[in-house]
């Protein structure tokens, strides 16, 4: 998993935590209690994480995994072979793809009856497994909650579908609780309406991260964890219970000292005001490091210690104030995201200074970032 020499150092790597993986897992785990399981969501590459690894570290403890649609699905299957769990796949597909979903016994959300006859229409020795989406604020998938008791007696009779799962999705768990409390009731009274229908599932999953955090007691059977797996939590306070899975690293591969009025990077945007050390770093936008941090005073982690960086964000290459760090040499290993010496920079912070989520950022690194897997306790 660690191919890389002394002699041949990486230029730009993510350093992936299994251990950290584990332990986030067992915290969620210990959040919901002992009546539900956990879908741990591996869709967009295990959020840049590497979904085979992610997948793999973790399937003897998880009960399904999610996904975003059918082809992450056959690469998930591809990967873990024989005696898998369930993959539930998030989002509708196209009409293409449900031939495959039926055949491969992956677990789709519907949305509407045209939906669930669809694949109906597509069983052949047992009926396609789905899991209804009902829409009780998010806006985005899902039957309306108004036309949920109606709608699912409907496909309960449609011939090769089976209902095993009943679902929704919370979109402002993290900023709303009144919403999300009034949501979870308005979900809580549609199960028992759907009950008293003769309507009732194995799997009832409503709490994403934030809903996990702030709504334990509405675990259901089944929670979709995915940002805390990974070491983030979309509630600041919980996490100091977390443990960062990626940590994010460069190398300095160039230093030079500045005299006053020099400019740094495109647009000259920085202009030094008196001499300073500045260093190269092997990484920019092409990398996932985003051009909109760019002057928005986002650090970089050199010999423990925080170094500013200045100017634009390249493709390529970033450069750092190092004007206090004389002992820098090329090669100096800089982090980015993670911890150095007493230092640590989470994803939330530069997510925060880019304007944007720590989902983006961990879905943004690219390919070139070569990812490097550790076990650790």
């Amino acid at each position: 998993m660690d191919s890389a020499s002394p002699a041949k150092p990486r230029r730009c790597w993510a350093e992936i935590d299994l251990g950290a993986l584990r332990h986030n897992l067992r915290t969620v785990r210990e959040t919901i209690g002992d009546g539900a399981g956990v879908m741990a969501v591996v869709k967009a590459n295990a959020y840049g994480h590497g979904m085979p690894e992610i997948a793999n570290a973790i399937r003897e403890d998880v009960w399904m995994f999610g996904v975003a649609n059918a082809a992450e699905a056959r690469e998930l299957r591809d990967s873990l072979g024989k005696n898998a769990p369930d993959i539930f796949i998030l989002g509708p597909a196209l009409p293409h793809e449900r031939e495959e979903i039926a055949r491969a016994d992956f677990v789709p959300a519907v949305s509407c009856v045209e939906e669930a006859a669809a694949y109906g229409a597509l069983a052949r020795s047992r009926p396609v497994r789905i899991h209804l989406a009902i829409d009780t604020g998010m806006g985005r998938i899902g039957i309306w909650q108004e036309e949920a008791p109606a709608v699912a007696r409907e496909i309960a009779a449609i011939p090769g579908v089976e209902i095993t799962g009943l679902a929704t999705h919370l979109p402002v768990a993290d900023e709303d609780e009144n919403f999300t409390a009034g949501q979870l009731a308005r979900f809580d009274q549609l199960l028992a309406d759907l009950a008293a229908a003769g309507i009732r599932a194995p799997f009832i999953h409503s709490l994403n991260s934030a809903g996990v955090i702030r709504f334990s007691r509405h675990s259901g059977s089944l929670v979709r964890a995915g940002l805390m797996l990974y070491g983030s939590a979309p509630i600041p306070d919980f996490q100091k219970k977390l443990r960062a899975v990626l940590t994010w690293k460069t190398r300095v591969t160039l230093v030079r000292d500045f005299g006053a009025g020099r400019g740094v990077s495109y647009g000259r945007t920085f202009i030094t005001a008196q001499p300073m050390r500045i260093a190269t770093l092997a990484v920019g936008y092409a990398d996932g490091y985003q051009r909109h941090l760019s002057n928005r005073g986002a650090d970089v982690l050199i010999g423990g210690q925080r170094c500013r960086v200045l100017g634009r964000v390249t493709m390529d290459q970033i450069m750092a104030d190092v004007t206090d760090l004389p002992e820098v040499k090329v090669g100096a290993e800089a982090v980015l995201i993670g911890a150095q010496g007493d230092e640590e920079i989470f994803a939330a912070e530069l997510a925060e200074k880019s304007g944007t989520i720590a989902w983006e950022i961990f879905t943004g690194l690219g390919p070139r970032v070569e990812r490097v897997y550790r076990h650790t306790g």
